[in-house]
């Protein structure tokens, strides 16, 4: 596929998408760029639990985020602590959830939100340094698959937008059903349908969908039509070739 072409097949997936985009986030602000805070999350979820069923799935998501946080193990989160540079690295978050970081110990992350984990580190390390500086950017791995150009892993920040992410993996093939993305958790599907378009058109970001590493996109195909045309050449020639046979033995 030429790039033209796959550029045309993104754009028209995307198109899809932002056709159907009204409503579902209009209170949380615009799209990607700032990571939820508690208190945002909790009047998002007032008002998701306001809606009864048609709101429940994400305020189940909100509510697992409030109470659990937005770490767990095998993430991965870039820190850079000023005038230090055995604490500027990428650390793995291990069992707990907690990190493990040099010189300052064990660094407890259960219940922390993304928005909360910079100030949270500087607590922490502020035990042992005088006026840390501190930076820390999460970083969330997401498996992209079905109608997408390159299928795989990709690693984003959680303010990106979820677009950025699908455009990461090449954009939508030309037999993307853009309209039947879903995005799944394990074997539970936790965003599909008009929620995850309408949310997708406000431009919102990973972290305002309440997702985490290992959670996966996946867009639905058509079926291939080339793959058709191959299998019926197959079947035609297995026919052919049985009644031929059939014919000698006459």
């Amino acid at each position: 596929m030429s790039l033209i072409r796959r550029g045309g097949a993104l754009a028209a997936g995307l198109a899809l998408v932002l056709v159907t985009a009204p409503q579902l986030f209009a209170q949380s602000g615009g799209g990607g760029g700032i990571l939820a805070t508690r208190d945002a999350l909790r009047q998002e979820l007032e008002r998701l639990d306001g809606q009864g069923n048609k709101g429940r799935a994400g305020a189940a998501l909100i509510r697992a985020r409030l109470e659990n946080g937005d770490f767990q193990a095998g993430d991965h989160i870039f820190i850079s602590v000023e005038g230090e540079p055995q604490l500027t690295d990428t650390f793995a978050v291990a069992a707990g959830p907690q990190l493990e970081l040099p010189q300052v110990g064990t660094v407890a992350l259960q219940g922390v939100l993304r928005s909360e984990l910079e100030g949270h580190l500087t607590s922490h390390l502020a035990r042992y340094l005088r006026e840390p500086v501190v930076e820390a950017r999460p970083l969330i791995r997401m498996l992209i698959e079905g109608g997408v150009v390159r299928p795989g892993y990709y690693g984003a920040a959680p303010q990106q937008p979820v677009v950025d992410v699908i455009a990461q993996a090449g954009g939508f093939t030309s037999a993307a059903i853009a309209r039947e993305m879903r995005i799944e958790r394990g074997s539970q599907v936790i965003w599909s349908g008009t929620s995850l378009s309408d949310a997708m058109g406000h431009g919102h970001s990973i972290d305002q969908l309440s997702l985490r590493a290992g959670d996966r996109l996946f867009v639905p195909s058509r079926r291939d039509g080339r793959g058709l045309t191959a299998l019926y050449l197959v079947v035609s020639i297995t026919t052919m070739i049985f009644t031929m046979t059939q014919l000698s033995h006459r």
